[in-house]
This record gives C-alpha cells, structure tokens and sequence, in this order.
C-alpha cells in the first residue's frame, strides 16, 4: 500500500500525522521535496519518532536549502525542479509518501504536488481546525476529484470540533482515519499510542 499524506494548508500536522501512519504500518517513508530545515529534516523528525525496525528511510529526490515554496526555493538554488527526476523508491513494503503543504504548492513553473499523486496512492487529507479550514478542506477534495483522483481518508488535527468534523464528512462521505488532538508533545510513546488507534482504519482503506 502506498499512501500520500497531503495537508489542507503548511503547518497542519503533515509531520506527526506521517509519522504516526509509518509507525502503525510499520512503513518506509519517503518526502520527495524537503525545501529548508535540512539538519531538523521532516525525514529526520519522522525517524525520531519511530520505534520500529522495519522503517526505512528514503532520500528526498530534491533537498533544498531554504524555507520556502519548493518552486522558490530551487530558483535559489539555481535549479529547476523535474518531475522526471522524482523517483518513487522500489520496496517491498507499504510506502509513506509526504507532501508539501498543499496540492498546489508549485513545484516549477508547470507542476505543483498533486503532479507527484500516482493513479494507486491512497491519499490522506490532513485537516487542522482552524477559521476557513472546512472551506479548504472541501477545496483540497474537490480539487482531487477534478484530477480524477480520490482522497481514502482524512485524520483531524487539533482538538475536537464536532460542527467542523461533521460538516466535512457529510459533504464529502471520507472515512475518518482518527484525531491527533491538541498534544502537550509528540514522542515516540504519544506517537505509538496513536499508531496503535490507526491501524485497523488504516489497514482497512
């Protein structure tokens, strides 16, 4: 199984919620553009909070120095960025897959991250509470829809909001992975925890 964790906006909770799937499935983990941050890498975050052995851990296929749209970022780099250079990693094991803030965060001139979404990735929409967040999470869907593609599930970030969660999964019948609440802090335990409350949602979709 392959799953793509995209987020309804950056800073959603891509991150945590990334690593709590590559836990509960015991997953390799790829993030295909990292722009900025790369000492404290998502690929690093999501490798500290992992307790299993199975993980692996693949390299980002562009890895650039500032924190910024990918599309940005690599101009400040003096490179281009090609999707054709964007290569899934071959394994035998189910593959997290972390995008970049949005689905149409640019990537060039042409193509944004939903031009990484492959036909078979099941896709996880990440959607924090926050004002406008049912507006951009019925767009983040509906955006998926006009490119033919299907969003498997969706995990709430955030503490619960009852009239925003219902609202969403009436208007787009998803199934509801689960909810990362408002945590003190995210370690391997909390992380564990909710990999143990996933993965049968997750298995099932």
């Amino acid at each position: 199984m392959k799953l793509f964790i995209t987020g309804i906006s950056t800073d959603v909770g891509k991150t945590v919620a990334s690593a709590i799937i590559t836990e509960s499935l015991e997953a390799d983990y790829w993030k295909p553009v990292q722009a900025g941050d790369l000492e404290n890498s998502d690929t690093i975050k999501v490798q500290t909070y992992i307790t299993n052995s199975k993980s692996q851990f693949h390299k980002n296929s562009y890895a650039l120095l500032t924190p910024a749209s990918p599309h940005h970022a690599a101009a400040l780099d003096g490179i281009t960025i090609d999707l054709n250079q964007i290569k899934e990693p071959v394994t035998d094991n189910h593959l997290v897959i972390e995008g970049a803030g949005g689905i149409f965060v640019p990537l060039n001139d042409t193509d944004t991250i939903i031009d990484l979404i492959a036909p078979d990735y099941k896709i996880i929409v990440i959607s924090r509470h926050y004002l406008g967040s049912i507006n951009h999470t019925l767009l983040t869907i509906e955006a998926l829809k006009n490119k033919n593609l299907t969003a498997a599930g969706i995990i709430f970030s955030g503490d619960e909001n009852q009239a925003t969660e219902s609202i969403i999964l009436n208007k787009t019948g998803l199934k509801c992975i689960g909810r990362i609440a408002q945590e003190p802090y995210f370690d391997q335990n909390v992380i564990k925890e909710y990999a143990e409350l996933f993965r049968e949602n997750l298995l099932n979709l």
